[in-house]
């Protein structure tokens, strides 16, 4: 004969149903279960939003870099144009015996500094404006009693923004009050 013994039945978690069906009734039950299936869904709710609106701050910010990039990729290429634009300048300087060559060189100058002014670049004008250390770097100091004190006096080399950003600041010699 085979022994049996009576298999104890396991413990009832508090909020398992069945649980609560032996304690309370019936409809005592289905409400706590109610309450908690409901906490549960706002707590998955507002992780749902949490996430939904690290996504969108995510998405906005990938989307400003790019434009970012996008319109500041051509800085270096601009960059990279600015001595050819001041040789330009140099040689226009220059007096020459052939009027047609330095026309043709006038050209080329006019259309090289139209294409970089309609992809951004701009000319900072210089030559008689205060000067500003943001803008414009002194090389040279000249004592001068004509021109009001830090005065601009000279540009040796233009200075440009691009896209609103400084590019290159203009070299410059300034005016400075006699001691």
């Amino acid at each position: 004969m085979e022994d049996t013994k009576p298999v104890a039945e396991a413990p009832l978690a508090p909020d398992d149903p069945a649980a609560a069906a032996g304690s309370e009734s019936p409809l005592a039950a289905l409400a706590a279960e109610r309450d908690r299936l409901a906490a549960e869904k706002a707590e998955l709710n507002d992780r749902f939003l949490r996430r939904q609106a690290e996504f969108e701050n995510f998405r906005r910010r990938v989307e400003r870099e790019r434009a970012d990039l996008l319109e500041y990729a051509s800085t270096d290429a601009v960059r990279a144009l600015l001595p050819i634009l001041d040789d330009f300048e140099r040689a226009l300087k220059v007096d020459t015996a052939d009027k047609h060559y330095a026309k043709g060189m006038e050209l080329i100058y006019q259309r090289l500094l139209e294409s970089l002014v309609k992809l951004g670049l701009e000319p900072i004008a210089s030559l008689g404006a205060a000067f500003d250390p943001n803008l414009h770097h002194a090389i040279q100091k000249e004592e001068s009693s004509d021109a009001p004190d830090h005065a601009i006096l000279e540009e040796f080399q233009r200075g440009y923004n691009f896209r609103g950003r400084l590019l290159r600041p203009a070299m410059v010699k300034v005016a400075v009050g006699k001691a």
